[in-house]
């Protein structure tokens, strides 16, 4: 064979997944800035590579897939530098892999690593092939999770610390509750489990953390994001507001005496060094759209769509939702809120006629109750602390299970017609 084939490269369009398995990927780590290529010889060891590459949890690595062997490799090598990691699938039986790995060795640069993807379960092969050095044996079919988690392994310090959950929040539309809803999980979650919650109001010239929860902080989000290349464990320390006993806030400064026009990857310091310090760190992204709200999204653990049941936020909600799966092929689906039920005399699409183009199960539905909220809001304290038998608070409660994955909660009662028809008497009359 020839020079070997690109089948890819990092630009390459988001991949088809429809036959890999993403559930063993919650657990991988973000892999570290590394080049990696891939030699193949069959479509079905390529694809999942492939699919691997397009991962966000790859983003900074630099991936190329080729078609061809371990000839292929040689041929290729023998020109050119050798990557961090060396990635060759080969069909030939153990004697004959072996005797072309030797030729391998001799293009191959000391410090690369190689993992082989073979098509025979032999032990004898595998101890063989560590004891020449290669870093890794799997025997073909593979699927994303392997591929990702192998390569974690060999890229990521096993002492290092865990990294917390990134929960981002958004709108479908402005003005429909995503921060409220937000705030209050981030309270539910600190409240129930007694874990450390970092919340980052991203909205710098609006946000509205600060007044919910009654803070007034010098320093926040914004000098962490514009100070990023010096952001570390004890800057963050020094921005962070406290707000409870299990919950920080990085507050917008909520001003407008600048713009504030960011670059893709504007926010990744600061979320990374969150993430190595709390188990949970929620997002509060504003509604627009441009490149680092993008780049959030695309590369957040989680994501939850709140939105109110009309078609503007249906639309909105779809274009995300489609959008989400070609930026996180490999991640679930985004979890849906529907907030703002019940509004007296609007014409509303029912929940199940709203989420069935969205393919979504929503998590939660929270009727229209603009007292219980605003009293809160305007006291500076989250709903549960104003009134704990309010329904919404179950319904927090509920979704902070969810997306932890604590145990199983109880899921909120959804308000029967005499409810809603109290509730609407009880809105008209103010």
């Amino acid at each position: 064979m020839g020079a070997a084939e690109t089948m890819s490269t990092a630009s390459r369009a988001a991949p088809d997944t429809s036959f890999d398995d993403p559930a063993g990927l919650e657990n991988v780590r973000p892999i570290p800035r590394i080049s990696i290529q891939a030699f193949c010889e069959s479509e079905a060891v390529a694809r999942p590579i492939e699919n691997a590459g397009a991962d966000r949890r790859m983003a900074k690595t630099h991936m190329r897939v080729n078609l061809g062997g371990i000839r292929a490799a040689v041929e290729h090598f023998s020109g050119a530098p050798t990557p961090n990691l060396v990635i060759l699938e080969s069909k030939l039986p153990p004697l004959e892999l072996i005797a072309e790995l030797e030729s391998l060795s001799e293009v191959c640069d000391p410090g690369s690593k190689v993992i082989i993807i073979g098509h025979y379960n032999d032990v004898a092969l595998y101890r063989d092939l560590m004891h020449r050095g290669v870093s890794e044996y799997l025997v073909a079919p593979v699927s994303i999770a392997d591929i990702m988690t192998i390569i974690g392994s060999l890229f990521t310090a096993p002492d290092s610390e865990p990294l917390g959950r990134s929960i981002a929040f958004v709108g479908a539309k402005g003005g429909v509750g995503s921060s409220t809803i937000a705030h209050n999980l981030a309270w539910s979650i600190s409240k129930l489990f007694s874990s450390d919650v970092v919340i980052a109001d991203l909205d710098l010239p609006f946000g509205t953390a600060n007044i919910n929860f009654d803070q007034d902080p010098a320093q926040g989000i914004a000098e962490a994001v514009f100070s990023a290349e010096r952001m570390d464990d004890t800057m963050l320390d020094r921005l962070l507001s406290k707000c409870a006993e299990h919950l920080s806030l990085l507050a917008a400064p909520s001003l407008l005496d600048r713009t504030y026009d960011f670059s893709t990857e504007a926010f990744s310091a600061l979320i990374e060094t969150a993430q190595r310090g709390a188990p949970v760190v929620a997002l509060d992204i504003p509604h627009v759209w441009n490149d680092w709200t993008r780049s959030v999204l695309a590369s957040a653990d989680q994501i939850v769509i709140t939105a109110t049941p009309d078609l503007a936020n249906l639309r909105n909600a779809k274009n995300l939702v489609d959008m989400l799966a070609k930026l996180r092929p490999n991640d679930p689906v985004p979890h849906l809120i529907l907030n703002q039920l019940a509004i007296p005399r609007r014409p509303e699409i029912s929940p199940e006629e709203f989420a069935d183009p969205l393919g979504l199960e929503p998590i939660a539905q929270i009727n229209f109750d603009p007292q219980a909220f605003g009293n809160a809001a305007n006291n500076g304290q989250m709903l549960a602390e104003l009134d704990g038998k309010h329904p919404a608070v179950e319904a927090f409660e509920h979704v902070a299970h969810v997306l932890t994955g604590r145990g199983t909660a109880k899921k909120p009662k959804k308000q029967g017609l005499l409810q809603r028809l109290r509730h609407s008497g009880k809105a008209t009359r103010e």
